[in-house]
């Protein structure tokens, strides 16, 4: 019988995926990537013609994600150690889409970060948010006092629009989960 996280990423990660706007050719950032939970389906999703830049600072979870990748036959990932910088190392307006999942309660600086992500951003592109660990739900870290609509402000101060908020089935750790997956686009002006 499969585990939870073989059935997301032999086939489910990638359904759901699709269903948040992901698309074939697209290229993608996966900021705070860990392992990959999100990496190799977003890689199979969007295909040889589309790209993948994982980001992480922890460069043992890149080995391991890049191992995984490997064995899956996956070309188009690229690794990114951010050795806890507040740059990445990509070109302004070069990414279809960012997914910033169940790391916003690690970061101290959201705001530099934010306003790095949307650099990089093309406009009107998408910025997709899983923001666990917010005041109702297992609140920890940076996200402890505030509520998802106190976090969907603090985006939106960053020149993003709230586009669509779901509630949907994901993977948390190695096992599913519900929660909130909120989907902004980057604002084509500075407001």
């Amino acid at each position: 019988m499969k585990t939870d996280l073989e059935k997301w990423l032999a086939s489910e990660g990638k359904i759901f995926l699709k269903e948040i706007g992901v698309e074939k050719g697209q290229v993608i950032l996966d900021f705070g990537c860990g392992v990959g939970h999100y990496t190799i389906p977003v890689a199979k999703v969007v295909g040889k013609e589309g790209k993948v830049y994982a980001v992480d600072k922890d460069s043992e979870a890149l080995n391991q994600l890049m191992q995984t990748a490997k064995s899956e036959g996956l070309k188009n990932i690229e690794p990114i150690n951010t050795q806890e910088e507040l740059k990445i190392e990509l070109k302004d307006e070069s990414v279809d889409v960012v997914l910033l999942y169940d790391v916003l309660h690690y970061m101290d600086q959201r705001r530099k970060i934010l306003d790095e992500i949307r650099r990089v951003l093309k406009p009107g592109a998408l910025l997709s948010v899983y923001p666990k660990h917010h005041k109702f739900d297992d609140p920890l870290w940076t996200l402890a006092h505030m509520g998802l609509e106190d976090v969907i402000r603090e985006i939106e101060k960053a020149d993003f629009h709230l586009e669509k908020k779901s509630f949907k089935k994901l993977i948390h750790d190695d096992n599913y989960d519900k929660g909130y997956i909120l989907n902004f686009k980057k604002r084509n002006t500075r407001s």
